[in-house]
């Protein structure tokens, strides 16, 4: 995003570290729904979530590692190994790199929508207060761009307020449509993962702050 048309919310985002936070989040959810399941050992998942629960991870370093393997995920969880460690093996086990990405970038889009959604709401209580303060404001009407009966600058705002209204509607349609997460190994079969831990894992998942909701 280009930083002087963006606000700092907005930026952090779609930052790489963002991204690449989420990615973590996901895969180390899916390690718990495994290990849970038996499917692999416990002490490697809660390893997983201790070694890299809160570190900053190298941007730098991933994009070199990429510019080998030439593939985004793989370079992301050879990173995660180099901090993991041996444990990093039972990562992204019945897992398929759109599993990350179509499940990242959702929750990006909902933390976004979150974000103007909320400043939507600002800008409404603003635009209410002023049609209040300006009912009796009288201002020029226009037709074709020419003047009009005369009308009110209050109920010009008025108008803003209402259009703006079904604007945060669609605004929130918009956010329950893209808020889901995907889970079906590779090419989408689902030859990997069983029901049960497809949806232990989503409820781990939408358990998160932000979440992307199952569907």
């Amino acid at each position: 995003m280009v930083p002087r048309y963006s606000r700092p919310e907005m930026t952090a985002i779609w930052s790489p570290q963002s991204k690449f936070r989420i990615w973590f989040e996901i895969e180390a959810h899916a390690a718990d729904a495994m290990a849970e399941l038996g499917v692999i050992p416990k002490e490697a998942a809660r390893t997983i979530w201790d070694k890299a629960g809160d570190v900053e991870f190298d941007v730098a370093r991933i994009d070199e590692i990429e510019a080998v393997t030439k593939h985004d995920v793989i370079a992301f969880l050879t990173h995660l190994a180099e901090i993991v460690g041996p444990e990093a093996r039972f990562v992204h086990q019945g897992m398929t790199s759109s599993d990350v990405l179509d499940t990242c970038f959702n929750v990006q889009l909902v933390k976004a929508s979150d974000l103007l959604l909320a400043q939507m709401d600002k800008l409404l209580e603003a635009l209410k207060k002023r049609a209040m303060e300006h009912k009796d404001t009288v201002t020029i009407g226009r037709s074709h761009g020419i003047h009009a009966e005369p009308t009110t600058f209050g109920v010009k705002l008025a108008q803003a307020y209402a259009e703006f209204s079904r604007c945060r509607k669609r605004l929130e349609n918009a956010r329950e449509e893209v808020a889901t997460c995907a889970i079906s190994g590779a090419v989408g079969p689902l030859p990997t993962s069983t029901r049960l831990w497809r949806n232990m894992w989503r409820q781990r998942w939408a358990s998160l702050p932000s979440p992307s909701r199952p569907r």
